[in-house]
């Protein structure tokens, strides 16, 4: 299976992250978790064993306990929780979900699966560890994930030294991870798109935010070759040109993928079978029917 990502760099500077932490620098994580806890809300069921799988910080599982549908979380993450939190999740890599079938009966995955080489086993894994009835939350960053930047910095790196490396993550679609979700044997899998959208003074202050989130690239196939400083700042330039608002303030766009499912179970609303209806499509709207040519 072909490394995308590097876990070893990622866990280095995950690490840097986290014992360095800035004030404000979980913005994302926390708008991301709210959007989660609301949508948990609108299930009508308490979970009794929910695992937070690959989230960073415990906010995601934490805002869902605060609405009473859940019990105590347990932790599967990469790194340990910073201090003064004790909680002391079970560390794995972000293309492993070490949990006994059928031991969740909801796992949440929060702004972690574009980071997984084998985003199809990890969902499979997750699927497996659910009971019957479980349920599955995950939001990730969508395709057009800091566009902006990545055209900027491919821009100036091709401007100044006549070739361009990538810079920037991959990001699936959503049609694509509503796929997966099929693929890995979720039933009633949903998959839609919030657009966030975040202003920044200028390119600066959006790379020292992700420096502070622990998300610079971390892509195996990199260049190992640093950007000079005049291909920053020419960069900078273009992302200002291109991609800045009537005050100066600069754009930077963070689609989120918001994923669920539910662990197969009998008691599960049930497609009808092919040429089961009993009711034809031009009686009920009530239209001539017409046989289309063959």
């Amino acid at each position: 299976m072909e490394q995308l990502f590097d876990h070893d760099l990622l866990h280095r500077r995950r690490q840097r992250a986290l014992s360095r932490p800035q004030s404000g620098a979980e913005f994302l994580l926390r708008r991301v978790a709210e959007d989660m806890a609301e949508r948990l809300t609108l299930v009508e069921r308490r979970f009794e064993a929910p695992v937070q799988v690959h989230g960073g910080l415990p906010l995601a599982a934490d805002l869902m306990q605060e609405t009473g549908k859940t019990g105590a979380f347990s932790f599967i993450d990469l790194c340990p929780f910073p201090e003064p939190d004790r909680r002391d999740p079970k560390l794995a890599a972000p293309d492993l979900v070490p949990l006994e079938p059928h031991s969740a009966d909801l796992v949440i995955s929060p702004l972690a699966l574009h980071l997984t080489n084998d985003t199809p086993g990890v969902l499979v894994q997750m699927r497996r560890a659910l009971r019957p009835d479980g349920l599955l939350l995950a939001a990730t960053p969508g395709a057009g994930t800091l566009g902006e930047l990545r055209e900027a910095l491919l821009a100036a790196e091709s401007e100044l030294t006549g070739g361009a490396n990538a810079r920037v993550h991959p990001f699936a679609d959503v049609r694509d991870y509503g796929a997966l979700l099929q693929r890995a044997g979720f039933a009633l899998p949903v998959a839609d798109l919030e657009d966030i959208t975040v202003r920044y003074s200028d390119m600066f202050a959006l790379l020292r935010d992700l420096r502070a989130m622990g998300m610079t690239s971390v892509l195996a196939g990199r260049s190992r070759k640093p950007l000079s400083k005049a291909v920053f700042l020419r960069a900078a330039e273009i992302y200002a040109e291109r991609f800045s608002d009537p005050d100066g303030r600069i754009r930077a766009s963070f689609p989120v993928v918001h994923l669920s499912g539910w662990s197969p179970h009998e008691s599960q609303q049930q497609p009808l079978r092919p040429g089961s209806a009993k009711a034809r499509l031009a009686d009920a709207l009530k239209a001539p029917e017409q046989k289309l040519p063959r």
